[in-house]
């Protein structure tokens, strides 16, 4: 069933509305559980649409196997997916940066406000999100250092590669899922792939990840696929690679989600006028590689790759 959660009215007789997919099975009486599937929050991060396409699919052609409510929410900054842009056309407002919002706020802000009102109450929501055009990423699950023990039996679920807590100071207190999990409703953020493109594989993952969750929650009674255990990794096993000078970066053969070794050769970053190498980025020490540059052009001090030091037991 299609609700909406929020209609606006914009200028020039056009409407900003944000909609639901909400799928229950026929006998809605017994129904004890709900989890939400958000996405589109960056209007560049399409992995989830194709998410949300697929669990849709599959749950129609077995509709007997749900048990419980699932609530999807394709694209809560649609002016930013109709556009391509990453944030809210007009201002490039980060959307990802006003919630929990407020009723009586601006557009943006009354926009998160009813979002958040409508999730409030699922036993479970998962915020996928795809990366920027700059840099790609293998799925992840990004967690708080507040929440890493709570959620992470849940974030083992998703079939990612790595799990990962992020710092207190780059966690972002006015996110969705934070502002979700200060409310109680448990929240993971997926993390994948490269900006304004779709990566099946990395989105056929997530997707089976959630039928696992939904299986976990006994919202979904149908087949899941569970793949191999993902790397768990605290706030200090995990360090970025930043850019020391300008230029056009040139990577090497190098597979995204592989363990390299200490001094591995990532790539170069070159000059094109003069022919120059003007440095090479290389591993500090040997890791897993799960985040790439994914854009030639480099400015000094952009990420050129993340690399985690611990193996698939945390050591």
């Amino acid at each position: 069933m299609i609700e909406e959660i929020v209609s606006l009215q914009m200028p020039v007789e056009e409407r900003l509305v944000v909609k639901k997919n909400r799928l229950e099975p026929a006998n809605v009486d017994k129904i004890t559980k709900r989890i939400s599937i958000v996405t589109g929050t960056h209007g560049d991060e399409l992995n989830g649409q194709y998410v949300c396409y697929k669990l849709i699919e599959r749950i129609k052609a077995e509709p007997d196997k749900l048990k419980g409510i699932v609530d999807v929410y394709p694209s809560i900054n649609p002016l930013g997916v109709d556009t391509g842009s990453r944030g809210i056309p007009m201002n490039d407002l980060d959307m990802n940066r006003v919630f929990p919002g407020t009723d009586s706020g601006a557009m943006a802000e009354y926009v998160a406000y009813k979002i958040t009102q409508d999730i409030i109450g699922s036993d479970m929501c998962i915020d996928v999100h795809s990366s920027n055009i700059f840099i790609e990423e293998v799925p992840q699950v990004r967690l708080s250092p507040e929440n890493f023990d709570k959620l992470l039996p849940y974030a083992k679920l998703m079939n990612a590669n790595i799990i990962w807590a992020l710092s207190s100071s780059v966690y972002l207190e006015a996110s969705l899922a934070n502002c979700l999990n200060m409310f109680g409703v448990p929240s993971l953020v997926v993390e994948m792939g490269v900006g304004s493109k779709i990566t099946k594989n990395y989105a056929k993952n997530t997707l089976e990840g959630i039928f696992r969750v939904m299986k976990e929650l006994g919202i979904w009674e149908g087949e899941v696929v569970i793949n191999e255990e993902p790397i768990v990794a605290g706030t200090g096993d995990v360090s970025a690679i930043h850019a020391g000078r300008s230029g056009l970066f040139i990577s090497e053969d190098v597979q995204i989600g592989s363990f390299v070794e200490e001094n591995f050769k990532i790539g170069k970053i070159v000059c094109p006028l003069t022919g120059d190498v003007l440095e090479e980025i290389l591993a500090p020490r040997a890791g897993y590689l799960f985040t790439l540059r994914a854009h030639p052009v480099v400015y000094k001090g952009g990420i050129m790759a993340r690399l985690c030091y611990c193996s698939k037991e945390g050591k």
